[in-house]
Protein backbone atom coordinates (compact mmCIF):
# COMPACT_ATOMS: atom_id res chain seq x y z
CA UNK A 1 0.00 0.00 0.00
CA UNK A 2 0.85 3.22 -0.36
CA UNK A 3 0.39 6.82 -2.65
CA UNK A 4 0.48 6.12 -6.34
CA UNK A 5 0.25 9.06 -8.53
CA UNK A 6 0.06 9.37 -12.29
CA UNK A 7 -0.13 11.72 -15.33
CA UNK A 8 -2.19 10.62 -18.00
CA UNK A 9 -2.30 12.37 -21.40
CA UNK A 10 -5.37 12.26 -23.29
CA UNK A 11 -4.91 12.67 -27.49
CA UNK A 12 -8.45 12.41 -29.10
CA UNK A 13 -8.75 11.01 -31.99
CA UNK A 14 -11.61 12.97 -34.73
CA UNK A 15 -12.91 12.39 -38.02
CA UNK A 16 -14.84 9.61 -39.75
CA UNK A 17 -13.35 7.15 -37.46
CA UNK A 18 -10.81 5.37 -39.54
CA UNK A 19 -7.60 5.70 -37.89
CA UNK A 20 -4.28 4.03 -39.12
CA UNK A 21 -3.81 2.20 -35.57
CA UNK A 22 -2.30 -1.35 -36.13
CA UNK A 23 -4.42 -3.04 -32.85
CA UNK A 24 -3.75 -6.94 -32.74
CA UNK A 25 -6.10 -7.26 -29.29
CA UNK A 26 -9.38 -9.22 -29.29
CA UNK A 27 -12.46 -7.09 -29.10
CA UNK A 28 -10.84 -3.78 -29.67
CA UNK A 29 -11.91 -2.81 -33.11
CA UNK A 30 -9.66 0.10 -34.49
CA UNK A 31 -12.53 2.36 -36.30
CA UNK A 32 -14.29 2.57 -32.72
CA UNK A 33 -11.11 4.06 -30.86
CA UNK A 34 -11.63 7.66 -29.60
CA UNK A 35 -9.31 8.30 -26.83
CA UNK A 36 -5.74 7.11 -26.81
CA UNK A 37 -4.63 7.29 -23.15
CA UNK A 38 -0.52 7.42 -22.79
CA UNK A 39 1.03 7.06 -18.96
CA UNK A 40 3.15 10.08 -18.97
CA UNK A 41 4.78 9.39 -15.42
CA UNK A 42 4.14 7.38 -12.58
CA UNK A 43 5.27 8.81 -8.62
CA UNK A 44 5.20 6.65 -5.76
CA UNK A 45 4.96 8.35 -2.33
CA UNK A 46 5.88 11.47 -3.77
CA UNK A 47 3.35 13.27 -1.19
CA UNK A 48 5.05 17.23 -2.31
CA UNK A 49 4.26 16.81 -5.96
CA UNK A 50 0.72 15.24 -4.74
CA UNK A 51 0.27 17.79 -2.40
CA UNK A 52 0.90 20.47 -5.25
CA UNK A 53 -1.75 18.82 -7.50
CA UNK A 54 -4.38 18.66 -4.83
CA UNK A 55 -4.04 22.31 -3.97
CA UNK A 56 -3.37 23.78 -7.74
CA UNK A 57 -5.45 21.33 -9.69
CA UNK A 58 -8.10 20.05 -7.51
CA UNK A 59 -9.14 22.49 -5.25
CA UNK A 60 -7.74 21.04 -2.13
CA UNK A 61 -9.97 17.82 -2.26
CA UNK A 62 -7.81 14.66 -2.16
CA UNK A 63 -10.39 11.80 -3.39
CA UNK A 64 -8.22 9.60 -5.62
CA UNK A 65 -10.18 11.41 -8.36
CA UNK A 66 -8.85 11.83 -12.07
CA UNK A 67 -8.57 16.06 -12.72
CA UNK A 68 -8.28 17.97 -15.54
CA UNK A 69 -4.33 19.40 -15.69
CA UNK A 70 -3.61 22.32 -17.99
CA UNK A 71 0.03 22.43 -19.41
CA UNK A 72 -0.26 25.88 -17.82
CA UNK A 73 -0.44 24.46 -14.50
CA UNK A 74 2.11 21.42 -15.84
CA UNK A 75 4.20 24.43 -17.01
CA UNK A 76 4.11 26.05 -13.33
CA UNK A 77 5.03 22.96 -11.42
CA UNK A 78 7.63 22.20 -13.46
CA UNK A 79 8.77 25.96 -12.67
CA UNK A 80 8.50 25.33 -9.18
CA UNK A 81 10.24 21.84 -9.00
CA UNK A 82 13.42 23.94 -10.78
CA UNK A 83 13.27 27.04 -8.40
CA UNK A 84 13.34 24.05 -5.25
CA UNK A 85 16.11 22.42 -7.44
CA UNK A 86 18.12 25.72 -7.44
CA UNK A 87 17.94 26.47 -3.76
CA UNK A 88 17.41 23.50 -1.39
CA UNK A 89 16.09 26.21 1.39
CA UNK A 90 13.00 26.89 -0.66
CA UNK A 91 11.30 23.45 -0.80
CA UNK A 92 9.12 23.90 2.55
CA UNK A 93 7.99 26.80 1.29
CA UNK A 94 7.35 26.41 -2.30
CA UNK A 95 6.76 22.55 -2.51
CA UNK A 96 6.36 21.23 1.19
CA UNK A 97 6.12 17.75 2.00
CA UNK A 98 2.55 16.42 3.05
CA UNK A 99 2.17 13.59 5.50
CA UNK A 100 -0.97 11.11 4.72
CA UNK A 101 -1.89 7.59 5.57
CA UNK A 102 0.84 5.37 3.59
CA UNK A 103 2.80 9.12 2.20
CA UNK A 104 5.56 8.17 2.67
CA UNK A 105 8.14 10.14 4.31
CA UNK A 106 8.21 13.77 4.84
CA UNK A 107 11.99 14.87 5.12
CA UNK A 108 13.66 17.04 3.01
CA UNK A 109 16.41 14.35 2.07
CA UNK A 110 17.83 12.47 -0.88
CA UNK A 111 14.49 10.58 -1.70
CA UNK A 112 12.64 14.23 -1.97
CA UNK A 113 15.10 15.34 -4.47
CA UNK A 114 14.82 12.37 -6.50
CA UNK A 115 11.18 12.42 -6.49
CA UNK A 116 11.87 16.23 -8.07
CA UNK A 117 14.44 15.10 -10.68
CA UNK A 118 11.66 12.47 -11.44
CA UNK A 119 9.02 15.04 -11.43
CA UNK A 120 11.29 17.32 -13.43
CA UNK A 121 12.01 14.83 -16.30
CA UNK A 122 8.23 14.13 -16.71
CA UNK A 123 6.91 17.61 -16.71
CA UNK A 124 9.71 18.69 -19.39
CA UNK A 125 8.31 16.09 -21.68
CA UNK A 126 4.50 16.38 -21.39
CA UNK A 127 4.91 20.32 -21.80
CA UNK A 128 6.90 19.75 -24.50
CA UNK A 129 4.29 17.21 -25.60
CA UNK A 130 1.54 19.93 -25.41
CA UNK A 131 -0.30 20.71 -28.72
CA UNK A 132 -3.36 18.72 -28.52
CA UNK A 133 -3.32 16.88 -25.70
CA UNK A 134 -5.20 16.42 -22.81
CA UNK A 135 -3.72 15.85 -19.65
CA UNK A 136 -4.67 14.36 -16.48
CA UNK A 137 -3.49 13.53 -12.46
CA UNK A 138 -4.63 10.72 -10.32
CA UNK A 139 -3.82 9.18 -7.35
CA UNK A 140 -4.70 6.15 -5.27
CA UNK A 141 -3.73 4.79 -1.67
Amino acid sequence: MGLDMFLVKHTYIYGDGHVNLSLDYPGVKPERVKVIQEELGYWRKANAIHQWFVDNVQDGVDECQESYVTTEQLQQLLDIVKQVQADHALAPTLLPTESGFFFGSTEYDRYYFEDLEDTRHILEGAVTEGGDAVFFYNSSW
